[in-house]
């Protein structure tokens, strides 16, 4: 009988196939199903949360863009406030029905550019209303470009857009978004790599029976100097006063005319001795060698009663405002 001496490679093969030790590393080989490697160097990890001052910009935003478009085209939009989105700029093209307007701008004095996107809704709403339109009829842009006339349109609106939202950043940064150029397709809008985190904020407005949205787009890098400001619980205006209102109030309070009244007494009676009192008869006064000189009952002068140049007259001994006009109005009155 011939004796077959097995190799030390096909001994090993027939022990994992006893043990199954062959298949436990193939499993733990396989990365397992929803677990993924997570970055901490990635951008998300550190823009979570909310924005309390850019929330107040967009607030200030809706309200300007209602009267700027209303001087533009004489209708007053009905204009609602979306979410911030703190996302990746892609995730933000994805959502962007395309063709529309990308309006590539330059944020200054930061650095970087942002996005102004006009969805092709709007632009028609706003070229219907432009000329005397009622917003009724769908118009098509697929597969063409804006004619000459609806860019100098759309260079319009975008003029708008940009000047209400330098407003709406009065007080907190002085920010303007320099107009660049525009594009209809999102593969030119390269404002950010695609996995960059950018800050969007919508904007929907109804004209008419017409609805669109503007989307503004600004990367997160581009705002991350003026990140505490954004982030931020109080912000606004400042709390200085506006001195030139201020003093144009005092000057017409100043010439305000207003009623002295000084008592020189009074005395209590009932109903029934009122309705008693005939001609002739005395009511007795305490007088007091001081009275009181007030303004609408609110008493301001303590003074002495006499004569001065053959008349009725009060002198007055102190003031009883002791400086302090609140009772006026504002204390700098």
């Amino acid at each position: 009988m011939n004796q077959q001496i097995l190799s030390q490679d096909e001994v090993d093969a027939l022990l994992q196939g006893i043990t199954g030790e062959s298949q436990k590393l193939e499993q733990e080989d396989a990365p397992k199903e929803g677990i993924r490697d997570y970055n901490l160097a990635q951008q998300e990890r550190i823009v979570r949360g909310r924005m309390p001052t850019m929330e107040i910009i967009n607030e200030r935003f809706a309200r300007n863009i209602r009267i700027g478009l209303f001087n533009l085209i004489r209708r007053s939009p009905e204009v609602s406030v979306g979410g911030i989105k703190v996302q990746k700029y892609s995730a933000f093209l994805r959502e962007i029905v395309v063709p529309t307007n990308f309006n590539i701008m330059a944020v200054r004095p930061l650095r970087g550019s942002g996005l102004i996107v006009c969805d092709p809704t709007l632009v028609f709403g706003v070229i219907d209303a432009l000329f005397g339109g009622v917003g009724k009829f769908h118009t098509r842009i697929e597969g063409r470009d804006f004619s000459a006339t609806e860019q100098r349109v759309i260079h319009r609106l975008v003029e708008v857009i940009t000047a209400e939202y330098k407003k709406s950043w009065h007080g907190i940064y002085p920010v303007e978004m320099d107009y660049q150029r525009s594009e209809m397709q999102p593969q030119f809008a390269t404002v950010a790599t695609p996995s960059e985190i950018v800050v969007c904020c919508s904007f929907t407005l109804e004209i008419g029976d017409t609805s669109g949205t503007i989307h503004i787009c600004i990367p997160y890098a581009t705002l991350e100097p003026i990140r505490d400001i954004l982030y931020s619980s109080i912000q606004g205006d400042s709390a200085e006063p506006d001195r030139r209102w201020v003093k144009l109030l005092t000057q017409q309070i100043q010439s305000a005319e207003v009623d002295l009244v000084a008592e020189l007494a009074n005395a209590p009676a009932t109903v029934e001795q009122l309705l008693a009192f005939k001609p002739g008869d005395f009511i007795e006064l305490d007088l007091e060698k001081i009275i009181k000189a007030k303004v609408d009952g609110v008493p301001v002068f303590d003074c002495f009663y006499g004569t001065s140049n053959n008349k009725y007259s009060i002198r007055i001994d102190k003031l009883l405002t002791a400086g302090n006009t609140s009772w006026l109005g504002d204390h700098n009155v």
